[in-house]
């Protein structure tokens, strides 16, 4: 060991001569003695390594040279206030500012175990006192100055020396809204970057509105249940209408499940000509009409030519599968007159309840369908036009189903609610019986079931009427007067015919019921094979 002239102290290693060396700025050094001087080693690597480089509350930026950048937490360069006032007196509101890219926090951190930055944020927050917050797997908090807060400038020399593994955690300085949040430089990049965003993201909800939100409904009004769906999401929720529920004159209906699991009905109309306002108009009239004998309509779809109906789905089927498949349990007398009854409910609903009378023009068992616990409800019956009370008899061109059409439908004559009288006592006749109207039978000299029934029901025999299956498990009264009704619901004249509210009370038992007339017009449609002695003297 030696000493050189100006006092510093030297070592010898290997012959040869090294001294270390600490300056008055802290920096320690070993360099060669002689030889220009050249250093070997020094400590620390950056300036900003040393104790108070910057000063207090402020941060020592490593730059690629490394020379020291002090800046202030609110990016200016001067002397460095306390951030933020400690008086606990501001009432302005707190925010915290973020710091990123630090690879040493300030000194002695106040640790405490929580769990996740928020926790660790609002333990701060509640006490005006604390400066600074980091989370790194432990909270750490700081009050008072900050100091020693190094930094990496990412551009540096230094940066590729640490681990690259390293995770940099940030700092969150407090801040009022007297005290600057940041340089002006980045005040101006974050404004420029919330309004890009802004304009994208209005961007983008205009190119979804441009395409008509191909998977949302949406209400026809905010007073309206009913809603409007897009053509993409009902053949989504169709699975590309892939499972057929069954064939009708107006389209096909086919099992969907919307999202949440309900499964509905979706009916693809087909030769509808009317234009898309004229069809919503007409639409949103049929699904304000709720009963509970009338199938609910949940929505619509309306794209250029495409119509689609949205109603729920209905468990077992329509009455016509359960009257005459060989496949389906027979349904019980008690059952068949409940189905009769609701099917008489929902039809006086539509044409004595509704603000205007609604005629159905295609009334059949393929049109009732029923729910999980058999309770009927009709269907289709928004597919008629509807009528005002002022005019209620102009409807001459609405299609029905032979077996089912009044007189007036064949003569054409106009059409009015009690074109459905006489559909219905056709179907009633078909619910008593189990069999099609317009099938032949043989019954003695009859061929056709309805003048049979109405022969059998102005003798009072009405038990052989009663469907064959059930082996005569009916209650006779109500067999009775279901019979009667049907007769009177298919007499010629349409005066003759019964309300539906009329039905309804006849049906409860609370309104008689006499023996009806044969009707002329029966006779007529299937010739001359009925028209027997025996029959003559019932008709007038």
């Amino acid at each position: 060991m030696g000493i050189q002239e100006d006092g510093d102290s030297y070592l010898s290693f290997d012959n040869t001569d090294v001294y270390v060396k600490l300056d008055a700025e802290g920096t320690v050094s070993a360099a060669k003695l002689g030889g220009c001087g050249s250093v070997l080693w020094s400590a620390p690597d950056s300036q900003c390594g040393l104790h108070s480089c910057c000063g207090p509350n402020s941060i020592c930026l490593v730059s690629r040279f490394h020379r020291p950048e002090c800046e202030c937490y609110d990016g200016t360069t001067a002397g460095c206030s306390m951030v933020p006032s400690l008086n606990c007196q501001s009432s302005g509101p707190v925010s915290f500012y973020p710091i990123y890219g630090v690879y040493k926090f300030p000194e002695n951190p106040w640790s405490i175990e929580l769990i996740g930055t928020r926790n660790c944020e609002a333990l701060c927050f509640s006490d005006c006192s604390c400066t600074c917050y980091a989370f790194n797997g432990t909270c750490l908090l700081w009050y008072g100055e900050l100091k020693n807060t190094l930094l990496l400038d990412y551009g540096s020399n230094f940066y590729p020396m640490i681990d690259q593994t390293e995770i940099l955690y940030p700092m969150y300085v407090r801040l009022t809204n007297q005290e600057k949040s940041g340089s002006k430089i980045e005040i101006v990049l974050t404004v420029v970057g919330v309004l890009a965003a802004v304009l994208i993201l209005t961007c983008l909800a205009l190119l979804l509105e441009s395409q008509k939100k191909l998977f949302m409904d949406r209400p026809v009004d905010s007073n309206s249940s009913l809603r409007i769906f897009s053509n993409a999401q009902l053949k989504k929720v169709t699975g590309s209408f892939s499972e057929k529920l069954g064939e009708g004159g107006f389209g096909c209906v086919f099992k969907g499940t919307l999202p949440g699991s309900s499964v509905v009905a979706v009916k693809k109309l087909e030769d509808i000509r009317q234009g898309e306002k004229q069809f919503r108009a007409e639409v949103q009239t049929i699904g304000m009409i709720q009963h509970i004998n009338l199938v609910r309509l949940f929505g619509f779809c309306a794209e250029g030519s495409k119509r689609l109906l949205v109603y729920e789905y209905m468990e077992n089927g329509s009455l016509n599968s359960h009257l005459f498949s060989k496949s389906s349990a027979k349904l019980v007398w008690e059952l068949r007159y409940r189905i009769a009854l609701g099917t008489a409910r929902g039809l006086a609903y539509l044409h004595e309840e509704c603000k205007d009378c609604i005629i159905h023009c295609d009334m059949k068992p393929d049109n009732v369908l029923l729910d999980a616990e058999f309770c009927p409800k009709i269907a289709d019956f928004g597919m008629a036009k509807l009528l005002g009370r002022d005019f209620s008899r102009a409807l001459t061109t609405m299609r029905g189903t032979i077996g089912y059409l009044a007189p007036e439908w064949i003569s054409g004559l106009p059409i009015t609610h009690k074109a459905d009288v006489y559909s219905y006592g056709m179907m009633l006749l078909e619910i008593i019986s189990g069999r099609r109207n317009a099938e032949k039978i043989k019954e003695g000299k009859f061929t056709y079931f309805p003048i049979f029934a109405a022969v059998k029901v102005n003798e009072g025999d009405v038990m052989c009427l009663l469907d064959s299956s059930l082996e005569g498990d009916g209650d006779v009264e109500q067999l009775t007067r279901a019979c009667r009704i049907a007769c009177w619901c298919i007499q010629d004249a349409e005066d003759q015919r019964p309300m539906m509210g009329q039905v309804v009370h006849m049906l409860e038992g609370v309104m008689d019921v006499e023996v009806p007339l044969i009707p002329r017009a029966l006779l007529r449609f299937v010739g001359m094979e009925d028209c027997t002695r025996s029959t003559d003297f019932y008709t007038l």
